[in-house]
């Protein structure tokens, strides 16, 4: 059984690899890390971004310049997801629906509610933590134009690799001289909640305004 004790200590191991990572390689590190958490690998932006935002805050790094390599690297990760997804086809999924308990008539519901809301599922999404990078895959498979995916993908990147950028900035400068670590990763669970929020009524609308079109 994973226990508490057990996942602080994991969360200890993966930030203090992250924070390693992006001391040493600076803007390199950052825009790895962000292209390997777009493109859905357990790469924590929770912890990227702030630490990039703290070593802006005490001059190592230049503001502008890490929240850029930051969006750059999100959006050719989440490219990378969108032409996998694109490529191989939701035929493939289908063929193995029985493998993850969905059925065809689910999916095919989901395929259509996607065609409609696909956009502003794209963007919501793109705030929601661990399911942010996921989204990529139905867009490819609903085979999104292009164009509409990366600049959906961008608004909603730049939203949240700026949120914590700035906690970052302030926060964790905060957070580190008063040795108080566990302040940020607070910070950074409300924001997470505030966003799922958000995501959840967004969806919810969305969801009542398309079976009110369905009855008209």
């Amino acid at each position: 059984m994973i226990s508490l004790g057990s996942i602080i200590d994991l969360l200890h191991a993966s930030s203090a690899l992250v924070q390693q990572i992006v001391a040493s390689y600076g803007y390199l590190g950052i825009f790895g890390l962000m292209l390997l958490e777009s493109a859905s690998l357990p790469i924590p932006s929770e912890v990227v971004m702030p630490l990039a935002g703290y070593y802006s805050s005490i001059g190592i790094l230049d503001p502008f310049a890490a929240v850029a390599v930051a969006i750059a690297g999100s959006m050719i990760g989440m490219a990378v997801d969108y032409y996998i997804a694109y490529f191989v086809g939701k035929e493939v999924v289908y063929k193995h629906l029985g493998v993850f308990h969905i059925s065809r008539e689910k999916l095919a519901a989901f395929d259509r509610w996607f065609e409609v809301n696909g956009p502003a599922a794209v963007l919501i999404v793109r705030l929601i933590p661990v399911l942010r990078g996921l989204v990529s895959f139905p867009a490819g498979f609903a085979a999104m134009p292009l164009k509409k995916f990366l600049l959906y993908s961008f608004i909603g990147a730049f939203i949240w690799d700026v949120i914590l950028f700035t906690l970052g900035f302030y926060a964790l400068s905060y957070a580190l001289q008063e040795n108080n670590v566990y302040l940020l990763f607070l910070i950074i669970a409300v924001v997470a909640l505030v966003m799922y929020i958000v995501y959840y009524f967004a969806m919810k609308r969305m969801n009542s305004s398309e079976s009110s079109t369905k009855q008209d």
